[in-house]
């Protein structure tokens, strides 16, 4: 019922964070559950040590997009791809990638690149609803990357071994990113996006012009692969290089602008709070209720062998996606299906990629997967249409988790044995 009531009022255009609400409320009053939960749910999402990532971020990100910094790149993505149609959406798959890799959560990724991104896109006279997809998508692609924090938690939680898990979803996560180029190419030659010939002149002088934006990722990665940062850390140090950078050396943004902008991206982190807060009081209610379990109760009786399993599996968690939080996903879920998989002769480093790819999938599969309502707020854009700007990039991903199903040797090629 409060599924059914929230979709309406969601579709109808109200708010979502009064959506969310009302659908935690029904249902924690038809759990019989005190609505006291809810305000201890926003209490365990303070706690949460990403969530001091995530208005730095986001901060980071809207002032880079109210700087020059997009025409800069957009130069220099145009100097290196531009010869290739959808060049620039591969730029944004690829971005979208490392930084979901980076801080383990793909609403950074949106929060973080999506200010940046969709004007850049739209500007190469991408069309808006697939610009929109490829963002909102392309912000659980990284999942299977190190340092992925849902590869460590599952690691820890199966007490499988980190190293190789990591090893197992970078051939799985290199095939998703290349089909997903492929695919921007595809649809830059039949929109008939603006190509330009390779000039090496070109390229130099854009890598120039770019000199300053270009040194931030290789901080954020080198800092967090060498330790010399937490994820937290890396927000900070992002945030203060790109002050330096905007303010001080490229001048781009004045000083009295900052407040400004901090107001704006702190508005959009503010709507994402409450509604993150809100999903995770509702994702207590399905668990307390079993909702997982029963599931996986209706779908058991159709395990007559180990393929019959791997579809029902995939089926399951593309469920559990939708429902809930990656990382509850891991704690509750994973305890219910390994002991299955093993007795079935699953390889454990080959499930653990399975089920990360489903549940990035889910991160963006309507009705309910959570990048869908983030996205919603960050482009202020109705979340109906972010259904069907995800439905083709959905599709090409479900085919891809059939290859990583049914092809262990991807996943397994490069894990010592």
């Amino acid at each position: 019922m409060a599924a059914l009531i929230s979709l309406i009022l969601a579709l109808v255009g109200v708010p979502l964070f009064a959506v969310m609400g009302l659908a935690s409320i029904i249902s924690h009053k038809q759990a019989d559950i005190d609505l006291l939960a809810i305000i201890i749910s926003f209490y365990e999402l303070s706690t949460t040590p990403l969530l001091q990532a995530l208005p730095l971020f986001a901060f980071g990100g809207y002032m880079l997009a109210h700087s020059r910094a997009p025409d800069r790149l957009m130069r220099l993505s145009n100097a290196v791809l531009g010869w290739l149609p959808g060049g620039l959406a591969i730029v944004a798959v690829i971005a979208a990638s490392i930084l979901t890799a980076l801080t383990g959560a793909s609403g950074v990724t949106i929060v973080a690149l999506g200010g940046l991104l969709l004007p850049v896109l739209q500007q190469q006279r991408y069309e808006e609803k697939f610009s929109l997809g490829v963002i909102t998508t392309g912000g659980s692609l990284g999942l299977l990357f190190a340092p992925s924090l849902p590869i460590i938690l599952y690691g820890v939680v199966s007490q499988t071994n980190t190293e190789h898990l990591f090893r197992g979803g970078f051939l799985p996560g290199c095939m998703i990113i290349i089909a997903l180029s492929l695919y921007c190419c595809f649809r830059g030659w039949r929109d008939n996006v603006p190509r330009r010939d390779f000039d090496w002149g070109e390229l130099w002088r854009s890598l120039w012009a770019a000199k300053w934006e270009l040194p931030l990722p290789v901080i954020i990665v080198v800092g967090i692969y060498r330790g010399f940062f937490a994820i937290s850390e890396a927000a900070v140090v992002a945030t203060a290089y790109i002050l330096l950078v905007e303010i001080v050396i490229t001048r781009d943004i004045r000083l009295r602008q900052v407040g400004r902008i901090a107001r704006e991206s702190m508005g959009l982190i503010g709507g994402i709070l409450i509604i993150l807060g809100i999903t995770m009081a509702v994702n207590n209610v399905i668990i307390d209720a079993e909702v997982p379990e029963k599931i996986f109760e209706r779908i058991s009786p159709y395990m007559v062998n180990k393929y019959a399993f791997l579809v029902a599996l995939n089926a399951f968690l593309l469920v559990v996606g939708c429902m809930i939080d990656i990382y509850a996903a891991i704690v509750l879920v994973v305890p219910l299906i390994y002991p299955i998989a093993m007795a079935f002769g699953i390889n454990d480093v080959h499930l653990g990629i399975i089920f990360l790819t489903n549940l990035g999938i889910g991160y963006a599969t309507p009705p309910v997967g959570i990048n869908l309502f983030i996205a919603s707020i960050r482009f202020n854009q109705p979340v109906l249409k972010l259904y069907w700007a995800c439905i083709p990039f959905i599709l090409l991903l479900l085919v891809l988790l059939g290859i990583i199903t049914f092809v262990p040797k991807l996943t397994l090629l490069l894990v010592a044995e």
